[in-house]
């Protein structure tokens, strides 16, 4: 798969030379002088990740991703000369997934984006797999995605919304380990900053549906890893 980076920079030379480096890693490159101008090839384009200065006139980088925002959830990083931490935490709070600063080193640049590249490429991959209308059944626990009901043993379990999506996407995935920040990404569908609260939610699901919380047979620890459905007598029912 080809991937599409827009590059929204005013200074010349920095757009080209981002451009540059973009191409002979093998990616597509569109460029764009300002806010404006970035938002105009985003709906024109299929853009995979963006690269923004913050600084710019017409509009300034800050202002083009929180109208992006609105309806793109493609990774963008921000790029700026200013290295004080309030920039950073303002450029995170509206909506970009990194952040670096002028001067840097192009080969610093290609890394991070080939790192946002592939953990978007996993995050889409995965939605689409758990796009459906189906219900999943391990051992005596099943969840229905259409009435949104889970039951252990033909016994309803009360789940609050954010634990029904946990357990959708374990039990969609049986086998397959998932850390606890891909969990909060897709559940959550914003970056993951804190993930402990993954792990709460755990425990919590495993007081409904494990017989023994403690020595759990349906939500497993994969030490170092994360967490995953163990897969028992796993089938899947199709409605048409």
């Amino acid at each position: 798969m080809e991937h599409t980076i827009l590059v929204v920079e005013d200074e010349q030379g920095i757009r080209e030379a981002i451009g540059i480096y973009m191409k002979n890693q093998g990616y597509n490159v569109i460029l764009a002088a300002n806010g404006k101008e970035g938002l105009e090839k985003i709906e024109t384009n299929d853009i995979h990740l963006a690269i923004v200065d913050i600084m710019m006139p017409v509009m300034d980088g800050i202002s083009m991703v929180m109208e992006a925002r609105k309806q793109h959830d493609f990774p963008i990083l921000f790029l700026s000369a200013k290295s004080e931490d309030i920039d950073k935490i303002t450029g995170l709070n509206i909506g970009a997934d990194d952040y670096i600063t002028k001067p840097f080193q192009s080969m610093e640049l290609v890394a991070r984006v080939r790192s946002h590249l592939r953990r978007y490429e996993q995050i889409l991959n995965l939605k689409n797999e758990t796009k459906s209308e189906d219900e999943y059944v391990i051992g005596d626990l099943t969840l229905s995605n259409t009435t949104k009901r889970v039951t252990l043993n033909s016994r309803d379990i009360k789940l609050t919304p954010k634990e029904f999506d946990i357990l959708k996407l374990l039990i969609s995935h049986p086998g397959q380990v998932f850390s606890s920040q891909q969990i909060y990404e897709l559940v959550w569908k914003e970056e993951a900053i804190n993930t402990e609260t993954i792990m709460v939610h755990i425990r919590k699901l495993r007081e409904k549906i494990e017989a023994n919380p403690k020595k759990p047979i349906y939500i497993k620890v994969v030490w170092g890893q994360g967490y995953k459905m163990e897969n028992i007598q796993w089938k899947r029912r199709i409605f048409f």
